[in-house]
């Protein structure tokens, strides 16, 4: 059976860390939650390509990997375009050869009743969160395949099994992808690949108290006690970051197919 190879012919150098010598694919990794992950990915040694539609914001994340001694490239990519999606994965393999690890992160959220949601709001957050990350881990797992596997994480949410008012279209995208992750597990496991869900509750980025905050202007008071009562706290980015850098490590080497809460609690409680 194939297992997972710590090797690649542009790997960042003499760096030390649970990531050495691994190259990683992040998609949405430009800003948020995604620059935190693509930047402690860096920290634990591992070569890093950013896949994102946000270019400034993505080329200063590279700059900060750079100042930092890390190796990054910034590729400007819509993961939902199937054309744009193989360029940006060819020019991947051109500058770095191969990669072991993919974070499949690139998402975002609506927040509308059902019955007030358009075929526009559906599929916007189909083809953002779940075409996708069908294009880009279709692409991934046949050429990790071929170099001897790894490990995919993808960004789910807490939304994935537990239904909330208001977030009807986005509960069904995180589903579908919290699906994609077992089914990657089951199909490619003896091809050396795991693959694992993410799954947060509130995260203290842009997105998260933008959604946050569009709750609260619908009367659900979030920031009144109900995220208090559900989570505790508020999760700091940083936090889910390092379960991705977990799941991506050879640490979690016989872990796949799972969904890895990073809420404080609030699944467990339903």
């Amino acid at each position: 059976m194939p297992t997972e190879t710590n090797s690649s012919p542009a790997a960042s150098g003499d760096r030390t860390g649970r990531l050495a010598g691994k190259t990683a694919v992040i998609t949405g990794g430009a800003a948020g939650m995604g620059r935190t992950t693509s930047l402690a990915f860096a920290r634990e040694g591992a070569t890093v390509a950013i896949l994102d539609i946000q270019k400034e914001a993505g080329e200063e994340t590279v700059a900060m990997i750079r100042q930092d001694g890390g190796t990054a490239e910034f590729i400007e990519t819509d993961v939902s375009d199937a054309s744009q999606v193989d360029a940006a994965f060819d020019k991947v393999n051109e500058i770095f050869g191969s990669y072991n690890v993919l974070f499949n992160h690139a998402g975002t959220i609506t927040v509308k009743p059902l019955h007030e949601s358009t075929e526009e709001d559906y599929d916007r957050l189909m083809n953002i969160n779940v075409r996708s990350a069908f294009l880009v881990c279709r692409r991934a797992v046949k050429e990790m395949s071929d170099n001897g596997g790894g490990s995919i994480v993808i960004t789910a949410s807490i939304a994935s099994e537990l239904g909330y008012p208001l977030e009807s279209i986005y509960c069904m995208t995180k589903g579908a992808v919290l699906q994609l992750a077992r089914s990657i597990s089951a199909e490619y496991r003896d091809q050396g690949i795991r693959c694992n869900a993410v799954c947060p509750g509130f995260v203290k980025t842009a997105h998260g108290l933008r959604e946050i905050n569009e709750l609260d202007e619908a009367g659900q008071e979030w920031e009144e006690g109900a995220l208090a009562d559900a989570q505790g706290r508020i999760c700091e980015p940083e936090e889910v970051s390092a379960a991705v850098v977990f799941l991506a490590s050879d640490e979690a080497s016989f872990i796949t197919g799972n969904a890895l809460y990073v809420d404080n609690g609030w699944y467990a409680k339903g």
